[in-house]
C-alpha cells in the first residue's frame, strides 16, 4: 500500500513538473515580438491572397510570416515584407517597428539589389550571350557592392533589436536543369542557378558574421524548382509581377519550414 502511494505521489510530481514545464513554454512562445522584413519573397508575392491594405507591397495572408503568425500567435507581430524592397529601402521603410523588446526578426533581402528581375527579363527575351552578360553584371555585384549593403541592413536591425534572434532567408534555385524543359537552354538555366547560388553564400556569410542564423531554403525546393514537373515558382505569369516567385506551396513548404528550423 505504502510503495503505491510513493507511486502515486511520484507520478503527480512528474504530471506537475510536465503541465509547469508545458506552460512556461507556452508561455515563452506568447510572448515572442516578431517583425519580418525584406522583399518579395518574404511578402508572399506570387502566393495570392494579398491583403488590401498593403497595397504596392502585396504581403499575402499565405506568406511564411503570417503563416508563422498564425501557428505561433506571438505577442506582436509587424509584417513590414514589401515587394521591390532593397537593403535600402528595408532600412529606410520596414525598421521601425524593430526595439529591445524584439524576439524574432526574418529577412530576406539582396535579390533586388542584384537586379534579379532585371537578369531573368534579359535571359528569357534576349539571346545567350546578353542573358550570360546581364548575369556576369549581376555576380560582379554580388560579389562586389552588396556585401556592404548587407552589412549596413544588418547593423541597423542589430542595434535597434540587440536582443532578437535573427533570421536571414535566402533564394530558391530557380530551375530543376537536369529536367527537359521549352524555353530557356540549360546554359542559360545553368547560369541563373549559379548566380542564385553566389546571392546565397555571400548573404550567408555576411549574416555569420553578425551572428545571425542563415535559413537555406534551396534544400526543400529541391525537386520543386522550375521545369521539374512540381514547381513551388511561377515561370512566366501572365501577372508579371508574380513571375519567377513562390507560388502559395513555396510559402508554406520551402520558406516557412527553414524559419521554423531556426526561429
Amino acid at each position: 500500500m505504502r510503495r503505491a502511494r510513493t507511486s502515486s505521489l511520484v507520478s503527480s510530481f512528474l504530471l506537475a513538473l510536465t503541465l509547469a514545464f508545458t506552460g512556461a513554454t507556452q508561455a515563452q512562445a506568447a510572448a515572442t515580438s516578431y517583425v519580418a522584413l525584406g522583399d518579395s519573397y518574404s511578402s508572399g508575392v506570387g502566393s495570392g491572397s494579398y491583403i488590401s491594405s498593403s497595397g504596392d507591397c502585396k504581403r499575402s495572408t499565405l506568406a511564411y510570416p503570417q503563416l508563422w503568425a498564425n501557428a505561433n500567435a506571438p505577442s506582436s507581430f509587424s509584417f513590414m515584407a514589401c515587394s521591390g524592397a532593397t537593403t535600402s529601402s528595408v532600412r529606410s521603410t520596414q525598421l521601425a517597428p524593430l526595439s529591445a523588446g524584439t524576439q524574432l526578426v526574418s529577412v530576406t533581402a539582396g535579390g533586388n539589389d542584384a537586379g534579379f528581375a532585371d537578369v531573368m527579363q534579359t535571359c528569357v527575351l534576349s539571346t545567350e550571350t546578353t542573358c550570360l552578360n546581364r548575369i556576369n553584371t549581376a555576380r560582379s555585384y554580388i560579389s562586389s557592392t552588396l556585401p556592404g549593403n548587407l552589412n549596413a541592413l544588418y547593423t541597423d536591425i542589430r542595434n535597434r533589436a540587440p536582443n532578437a534572434r535573427v533570421v536571414v532567408i535566402g533564394y530558391p534555385r530557380f530551375y530543376d536543369v537536369a529536367a527537359v524543359c521549352a524555353g530557356l537552354s540549360d546554359t542559360k538555366r545553368t547560369a541563373i542557378n549559379s548566380a542564385a547560388d553566389l546571392l546565397n553564400s555571400v548573404t550567408s556569410q555576411r549574416a555569420a558574421a553578425y551572428g545571425f542564423r542563415f535559413g537555406d531554403v534551396r534544400p526543400p525546393f529541391t525537386g520543386h524548382e522550375i521545369c521539374s514537373g512540381s514547381s513551388w515558382l511561377h515561370s512566366v505569369n501572365i501577372s508579371i509581377g508574380e513571375s519567377y516567385h513562390p507560388k502559395a506551396a513555396g510559402q508554406s513548404g520551402g520558406y516557412l519550414p527553414v524559419l521554423n528550423a531556426n526561429d
